[in-house]
């Protein structure tokens, strides 16, 4: 195997896309609630601008679905984004705390025009966010974005605003948790059952607190609930996907078989063996994969994945007859590169799973599931499913730089870079990508000796830093 040697660059936007492109990032909307651009001012204009984009050119009241997290700032965007929506003729559909994915499916399934979720993913709970999904359950492209924003502030926008019968009302949906259970329900193999498996489910305080354990019980397991008492303020506060560790001692306490952990809103899943050991979204895919090509449902034999993904998926996935496509960091990335080359399976080292002959986007239960029907279809615990794979020792460093610059404007790092993979002699990983919102300069390097990579990592960044302040 070649050593794979990836230098992102800074994106540099055009001028009219930076002039548009303001608010939304790679993943909706994101900051500080109650602080530009995370404040309700913002969060209504972009429900009316959202609706303007539906309602424009068409004839009876349209529908938009708005989910949420348990965030105590989602009160507040709730009524600010249904208030746009309804303000501009579009009903609204609300249906309170749900998962990301429950929102893509929901979108789909009920017939509406957009899908808006409140949340932060795995953010503290001061953070939130706004995104949206189109009609279909995928996340809005980047030009429909742009419209979003080139319109929001359009003094014309106030002159189509309807009155009396033309203003939009807003619905309740009591049974849309009950639709989710069902759908999720549906892609566990019906031959199968988790009678007789102790399984610790921990929600992160956060959107599955109620569906995932409902899923998992009415499947037959013996559930041990963690992080299912929200208070607004709780959500990812030392648990789910992001402290994986705190159900690890749990699994082994409570003799379960393993241990499931959440983000904030149910996009991401990490797993615990039965031996308490820590299971990662590359450890999964492979086993899932495996078990996608032996059952010859894994298509054009590949999965996606990002750059961060470790360099022991692709040599497991080399070794089974598969082979990774990798892609910039981000779900969405992984979704487009599925959609364009017609493949079924990828996701994230972070724990988003996309299986897309399911789901539309990154779903955290579904993505469980699928993981327990391995373990039901092979019959073998998940310690011995996850020796498929060995982890290449991986290094991360932050960088902080004075000024925000691209790899390719730091003199002398080309050079150092390529001296380094003559050490790594073909067994190793280096990647170098700026931060898309801070001045940093994120360094990784895998190998198969940890201490030299930690050596090259920290050699890397003292000359990113050195070369930064005297340039």
């Amino acid at each position: 195997m070649k050593v794979q040697r990836i230098i992102l660059p800074q994106k540099t936007p055009s001028e009219g896309e930076c002039e548009m492109r303001k608010l939304f990032g790679t993943d909706g909307v994101r900051g500080v609630a109650n602080v530009h651009p995370m404040t309700p001012d913002v969060a209504l204009k972009i429900g009316r601008a959202v609706a303007y984009l539906l309602r424009n050119g068409r004839g009876r009241h349209r529908r938009i679905l708005i989910g949420k997290d348990t965030r105590v700032s989602c009160y507040m965007f709730e009524n600010a984004l249904a208030a746009g929506v309804c303000s501009m003729g579009v009903d609204v559909f609300l249906v309170g705390p749900m998962p990301t994915p429950a929102i893509a499916f929901l979108t789909s399934s009920m017939r509406a025009d957009a899908g808006i979720v409140i949340s932060a993913s795995h953010n503290p709970f001061h953070d939130n966010g706004i995104k949206v999904f189109s009609s279909d359950g995928f996340k809005l492209p980047d030009d429909t974005e742009e419209k979003i924003e080139a319109i929001m502030d359009d003094p014309s926008l106030a002159e189509a605003q309807p009155t009396g019968e033309g203003v939009g009302k807003a619905f309740r949906i009591e049974d849309a948790r009950g639709r989710y259970i069902v759908f999720l329900k549906n892609t566990f193999p019906a031959h199968f059952s988790l009678d007789g498996l102790k399984i610790v489910v921990d929600c992160a305080n956060g959107a599955t607190y109620r569906v995932a354990p409902a899923v998992f019980e009415e499947l037959g397991a013996e559930i041990v609930k963690v992080g299912v008492e929200p208070n607004g303020i709780n959500i990812n506060d030392g648990c789910g996907a992001l402290h994986p560790e705190m159900i690890s001692g749990l699994v082994q306490e409570q003799g379960a078989d393993m241990g499931i952990a959440f983000d904030g809103d149910g996009d991401r899943v990490i797993v615990v063996d039965e031996k308490g050991n820590i299971i990662d979204g590359d450890q999964i895919m492979a086993i899932c994969a495996k078990s996608l090509l032996e059952h010859e449902r894994l298509r054009k034999k590949t999965v996606v994945a990002t750059v961060m993904s470790n360099m022991g998926l692709e040599v497991a996935l080399e070794r089974m007859g598969a082979r990774l496509v990798r892609t910039n960091v981000g779900d969405r990335y992984v979704v487009e590169a599925m959609r364009s080359h017609g493949y079924n399976f990828g996701g994230e080292q972070s724990g988003h799973l996309i299986f897309l002959d399911h789901i539309t986007t990154g779903d955290g239960i579904l993505a469980a599931l699928q993981l327990l029907a391995v373990m039901q279809d092979t019959g073998r615990p998940l310690s011995e499913l996850a020796t498929i794979m060995d982890r290449f020792p991986q290094v991360l460093h932050n960088v902080r730089l004075c000024r925000r610059c691209g790899p390719e404007e730091i003199p002398g790092l080309d050079k150092l870079v390529r001296a380094m993979e003559e050490r790594l002699k073909g067994r190793g990983r280096i990647l170098i990508r700026p931060s898309g919102t801070e001045p940093l300069m994120r360094v990784m390097v895998e190998g198969e000796d940890g201490s030299l990579i930690e050596t090259m990592a920290r050699e890397i960044g003292e000359h990113i830093s050195s070369a930064v302040e005297t340039g």
